[in-house]
Protein backbone atom coordinates (compact mmCIF):
# COMPACT_ATOMS: atom_id res chain seq x y z
CA UNK A 1 0.00 0.00 0.00
CA UNK A 2 1.40 3.48 -0.97
CA UNK A 3 1.50 6.87 1.25
CA UNK A 4 0.48 8.54 -2.17
CA UNK A 5 -2.56 10.84 -1.40
CA UNK A 6 -5.39 10.55 -3.62
CA UNK A 7 -8.98 11.93 -4.23
CA UNK A 8 -12.11 10.68 -3.31
CA UNK A 9 -15.54 11.65 -3.62
CA UNK A 10 -17.23 11.39 -0.10
CA UNK A 11 -21.24 10.71 -0.07
CA UNK A 12 -22.76 12.69 2.53
CA UNK A 13 -26.13 12.83 4.42
CA UNK A 14 -28.32 15.11 2.54
CA UNK A 15 -27.74 18.74 3.16
CA UNK A 16 -24.96 17.95 4.99
CA UNK A 17 -22.15 18.77 2.85
CA UNK A 18 -20.89 22.05 4.58
CA UNK A 19 -20.93 20.62 7.74
CA UNK A 20 -18.91 17.30 6.51
CA UNK A 21 -16.41 19.52 4.72
CA UNK A 22 -15.91 21.88 7.58
CA UNK A 23 -15.38 19.01 9.93
CA UNK A 24 -12.75 17.11 7.48
CA UNK A 25 -10.58 20.80 7.41
CA UNK A 26 -10.83 20.59 11.19
CA UNK A 27 -9.01 17.50 11.49
CA UNK A 28 -6.98 18.92 9.05
CA UNK A 29 -7.74 16.73 6.03
CA UNK A 30 -7.54 18.27 2.77
CA UNK A 31 -11.17 18.33 1.30
CA UNK A 32 -13.08 20.52 -1.67
CA UNK A 33 -16.41 21.19 -2.04
CA UNK A 34 -17.07 22.46 -5.25
CA UNK A 35 -19.89 25.04 -5.03
CA UNK A 36 -22.06 27.35 -7.79
CA UNK A 37 -23.98 30.34 -7.18
CA UNK A 38 -27.44 30.14 -8.35
CA UNK A 39 -30.39 32.24 -7.60
CA UNK A 40 -32.22 31.51 -4.12
CA UNK A 41 -35.12 29.20 -4.28
CA UNK A 42 -37.50 31.39 -1.98
CA UNK A 43 -39.71 33.46 -4.13
CA UNK A 44 -39.69 36.73 -1.74
CA UNK A 45 -36.12 37.19 -1.92
CA UNK A 46 -33.55 37.81 -4.94
CA UNK A 47 -30.63 36.48 -3.55
CA UNK A 48 -27.42 34.41 -4.95
CA UNK A 49 -26.75 31.80 -2.77
CA UNK A 50 -24.19 28.84 -3.13
CA UNK A 51 -25.24 25.31 -3.66
CA UNK A 52 -22.72 22.10 -3.79
CA UNK A 53 -22.49 21.39 -7.50
CA UNK A 54 -22.65 17.72 -6.56
CA UNK A 55 -25.69 17.51 -3.92
CA UNK A 56 -24.61 15.03 -1.37
CA UNK A 57 -20.27 15.11 -2.14
CA UNK A 58 -17.42 16.30 -1.32
CA UNK A 59 -14.00 15.38 -2.23
CA UNK A 60 -10.98 14.57 0.08
CA UNK A 61 -7.73 13.57 -0.25
CA UNK A 62 -6.20 10.26 1.67
CA UNK A 63 -4.20 7.53 1.26
CA UNK A 64 -5.94 3.74 0.70
CA UNK A 65 -4.62 2.93 4.31
CA UNK A 66 -8.05 1.69 6.23
CA UNK A 67 -6.80 3.88 9.46
CA UNK A 68 -6.85 7.31 7.35
CA UNK A 69 -9.79 6.45 5.45
CA UNK A 70 -11.45 5.33 8.78
CA UNK A 71 -11.06 8.52 9.99
CA UNK A 72 -12.62 10.61 7.23
CA UNK A 73 -15.70 8.45 7.83
CA UNK A 74 -16.07 8.82 11.46
CA UNK A 75 -16.58 12.47 10.68
CA UNK A 76 -20.90 13.48 11.22
CA UNK A 77 -22.40 13.25 8.17
CA UNK A 78 -20.23 11.12 6.03
CA UNK A 79 -21.58 8.14 4.56
CA UNK A 80 -19.11 6.68 2.88
CA UNK A 81 -16.16 6.73 0.19
CA UNK A 82 -17.50 5.97 -3.30
CA UNK A 83 -15.87 3.03 -4.90
CA UNK A 84 -16.05 -0.73 -5.94
CA UNK A 85 -16.46 -3.65 -3.52
CA UNK A 86 -12.72 -3.90 -3.35
CA UNK A 87 -12.70 -0.60 -1.95
CA UNK A 88 -12.73 3.19 -2.67
CA UNK A 89 -11.68 4.23 -6.20
CA UNK A 90 -9.38 7.15 -6.44
CA UNK A 91 -10.61 10.45 -9.08
CA UNK A 92 -7.51 11.87 -11.69
CA UNK A 93 -6.16 14.50 -9.45
CA UNK A 94 -6.56 16.51 -13.34
CA UNK A 95 -10.28 16.21 -12.69
CA UNK A 96 -10.26 17.60 -9.41
CA UNK A 97 -8.54 20.17 -10.44
CA UNK A 98 -10.08 20.96 -13.19
CA UNK A 99 -13.36 21.73 -11.36
CA UNK A 100 -11.20 24.01 -8.69
CA UNK A 101 -9.76 26.15 -11.71
CA UNK A 102 -14.21 26.09 -13.51
CA UNK A 103 -15.33 26.60 -9.51
CA UNK A 104 -13.23 29.50 -8.91
CA UNK A 105 -13.94 31.65 -11.80
CA UNK A 106 -16.59 34.30 -11.60
CA UNK A 107 -18.13 32.61 -14.84
CA UNK A 108 -21.53 32.40 -14.44
CA UNK A 109 -21.98 28.10 -14.40
CA UNK A 110 -24.83 26.19 -16.35
CA UNK A 111 -24.89 22.69 -14.42
CA UNK A 112 -27.27 20.01 -15.17
CA UNK A 113 -27.81 17.47 -18.43
CA UNK A 114 -31.43 17.44 -18.53
CA UNK A 115 -31.74 18.29 -22.02
CA UNK A 116 -30.11 14.74 -22.66
CA UNK A 117 -32.38 12.53 -19.67
CA UNK A 118 -32.89 9.09 -20.95
CA UNK A 119 -35.30 6.46 -19.59
CA UNK A 120 -33.28 5.05 -16.59
CA UNK A 121 -30.65 8.03 -16.30
CA UNK A 122 -29.79 8.41 -12.57
CA UNK A 123 -30.85 11.55 -11.06
CA UNK A 124 -31.25 13.75 -7.84
CA UNK A 125 -34.21 16.01 -6.73
CA UNK A 126 -31.96 19.49 -6.03
CA UNK A 127 -35.10 21.58 -4.79
CA UNK A 128 -38.21 21.33 -2.41
CA UNK A 129 -39.42 19.38 -0.19
CA UNK A 130 -38.03 16.47 -1.65
CA UNK A 131 -34.09 17.84 -2.29
CA UNK A 132 -31.39 15.03 -1.54
CA UNK A 133 -33.68 11.98 -3.21
CA UNK A 134 -31.98 10.26 -5.51
CA UNK A 135 -34.31 8.74 -8.50
CA UNK A 136 -34.48 7.33 -12.12
CA UNK A 137 -36.14 9.59 -14.91
CA UNK A 138 -38.87 8.05 -16.79
CA UNK A 139 -40.19 10.12 -18.92
CA UNK A 140 -41.48 14.21 -19.58
CA UNK A 141 -44.33 14.53 -18.78
CA UNK A 142 -46.11 18.06 -20.51
CA UNK A 143 -44.16 21.06 -20.57
CA UNK A 144 -41.23 21.52 -17.85
CA UNK A 145 -42.50 18.47 -16.03
CA UNK A 146 -40.84 14.68 -15.62
CA UNK A 147 -41.53 11.48 -13.71
CA UNK A 148 -39.10 9.89 -11.73
CA UNK A 149 -39.09 6.72 -10.03
CA UNK A 150 -37.57 6.44 -6.72
CA UNK A 151 -36.84 2.83 -4.86
CA UNK A 152 -38.67 3.66 -1.43
CA UNK A 153 -37.13 0.12 1.04
CA UNK A 154 -37.49 -1.95 -2.09
CA UNK A 155 -40.55 -0.84 -3.23
CA UNK A 156 -40.93 1.81 -6.00
CA UNK A 157 -43.18 5.14 -6.23
CA UNK A 158 -42.92 7.86 -9.24
CA UNK A 159 -43.26 11.32 -8.67
CA UNK A 160 -43.98 14.04 -11.00
CA UNK A 161 -41.71 17.39 -10.46
CA UNK A 162 -40.52 20.44 -11.93
CA UNK A 163 -38.24 19.42 -14.80
CA UNK A 164 -35.39 21.98 -13.00
CA UNK A 165 -35.61 20.90 -10.00
CA UNK A 166 -33.41 17.48 -10.70
CA UNK A 167 -30.13 16.60 -11.96
CA UNK A 168 -28.49 14.18 -13.61
CA UNK A 169 -26.16 12.76 -11.57
CA UNK A 170 -22.73 12.21 -13.71
CA UNK A 171 -21.15 9.51 -14.24
CA UNK A 172 -18.68 9.82 -11.23
CA UNK A 173 -21.44 10.16 -8.77
CA UNK A 174 -24.28 7.61 -10.22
Amino acid sequence: MTDQLNWFALLTKSNFERTVYNSILKKKISAFLPQIRRKSIRKDRNLMVEYPLFPGYIFVRSTFHAADQLNILKTIGAVRLLGTKTGPVAIPDIQVESLKILTSSNMDLITGSNISLKNGDPVMIIEGPLAGIRGEYIRQKGKGRVVIKIDLLGQFAGTEIEEDKIEKLPELLA
